[in-house]
């Protein structure tokens, strides 16, 4: 099994660098080929549903008593807001350091004209997590919606006589595990999905060379705090708070960064998540089905360091000084904002438009950053995901598991 596994890994990157030959030299090629990806795509986000749904349910489920549920769920949360705290923290201290925003030359750069982006308040996003109906939630893809809706059954599933909850545990269950056999198979289909993604994405990039170079320090400014946060601080917590081998870890859950990576979608890459964090890792069920579905919809690192850096970047652009009073402001609103960032490529462009009216920047100067927006965003999903996968461990460990790392 973990030679298949190793077997992926070497063909996903074979399909990343051939995907970047043809995207680059054989244009032409990329419509006949680009269909894989999105094929993959909706493979993926086809399970996603159903997986989160029956995998929250029967994780709640197995947790056992309702102490239980309560004490994981605080231990799942301070997670989440622990490790967006620091990387908040991380991308606003090198925005300050870089500050690449500053010499921009505004009118070099093309604006996109009548940017349409709808946005929420963060108290219509707690009412929103409330579905006034469940069906309609699910043909939306809202899974904060989808996620409330599983806790509340797998909480009162447990009060059930043991008659009916036995039968309905066994039901759920059972979907869960018919669900991670279809998520299997897709897994097999990830190096042809990878290749379809990347090329696409890359054949799009009229002068990538030009691109970087405008561009340049504030992809610098993000690629760092994104290498610090995903190689330094999420292995720091996985080694002295969870008691972990986090590089060994990494290795494990190769599959599905790669995939977050090319699919620029926590979402898309859950059930690869899932299945290599109990799998390799060692992270039981109960864990994983609990933890992982929560944080691929509201634990977003590397998408809050992409935040904070943006929005940085847009005022040093326009020349606003950002005291810490309005640091304050970007720490805290991007902390509360991101519970709300759609599992989906550009999600973040959402917060982004919250932060700068909050800040009273002109939300056209967000056309800056789209051109290399996709790009970055495969970087900070990936981040994301792995940010995911630590918690489950660190977690689990907490929990007095025995893991594989």
């Amino acid at each position: 099994m973990k030679k298949i596994k190793i077997d992926l890994h070497w063909q996903i990157l074979i399909a990343l660098v051939l995907a970047v030959v043809v995207g680059i030299f054989f244009k032409p090629v990329v419509p006949y080929v680009s269909w894989m990806g999105d094929i993959f795509l909706r493979l993926l986000k086809m399970i996603v549903i159903p997986l989160i749904l029956t995998s929250i349910i029967s994780g709640i489920s197995s947790i056992g008593g309702h102490g239980n549920f309560g004490l994981l769920g605080l231990k799942t949360i301070a997670y989440y807001v622990v490790t967006s705290l620091l990387s908040i923290t991380t991308g606003l201290v090198l925005a300050n350091l870089v500050k690449p925003g500053i010499g921009v030359d505004i009118t070099a750069i093309e604006n996109v004209d009548k940017l349409q982006v709808q946005h929420k308040s963060f108290s219509e996003t707690l009412i929103d997590i409330v579905p006034d109906n469940i069906f309609k939630a699910m043909v939306d893809n809202e899974l904060l919606s989808i996620i409330f809706v599983a806790i509340i059954i797998g909480i009162f599933l447990s009060r059930l006589n043991s008659q009916h909850r036995k039968l309905l545990v066994d039901l759920f269950t059972s979907s869960f595990e018919l669900f991670m056999k279809i998520t299997m198979f897709i897994i097999k289909l990830a190096p042809y999905g990878v290749f379809g993604l990347i090329v696409k994405v890359v054949a799009e990039q009229q002068d990538f060379g030009n691109l970087v170079y405008r561009l340049g320090a504030f992809m610098l400014t993000v690629l760092v705090a994104l290498f610090i946060h995903a190689f330094i601080t999420l292995p720091l917590l996985v080694k002295f708070v969870g008691k972990a081998k986090p590089f060994k870890h990494m290795k494990n859950v190769a599959t599905p960064l790669l995939t977050a990576f090319s699919t620029a979608s926590s979402a898309a890459a859950l059930p690869l998540n899932m299945n290599d964090t109990h799998e390799n890792s060692g992270v039981s069920e109960k864990i994983t089905n609990f933890t992982l579905p929560i944080g691929a919809t509201v634990n977003m690192d590397g998408t809050a360091i992409y935040i904070a850096a943006v929005v940085m970047f847009i005022a040093q652009a326009q020349g606003v000084t950002m005291d810490l009073k309005e640091q304050f402001i970007i720490l805290i609103t991007a902390l509360l904002a991101s519970i709300g960032t759609a599992a989906i490529p550009m999600g973040s462009l959402v917060i982004i438009t919250i932060l700068l009216n909050v800040l009273g920047l002109p939300f056209e100067l967000i056309a800056l950053v789209l051109p290399v927006d996709r790009i970055l965003d495969m970087f900070r999903t990936a981040t994301n995901v792995w940010s995911d996968s630590c918690g489950a461990v660190i977690i689990a460990k907490s929990e007095g598991e025995e893991l594989n790392v």
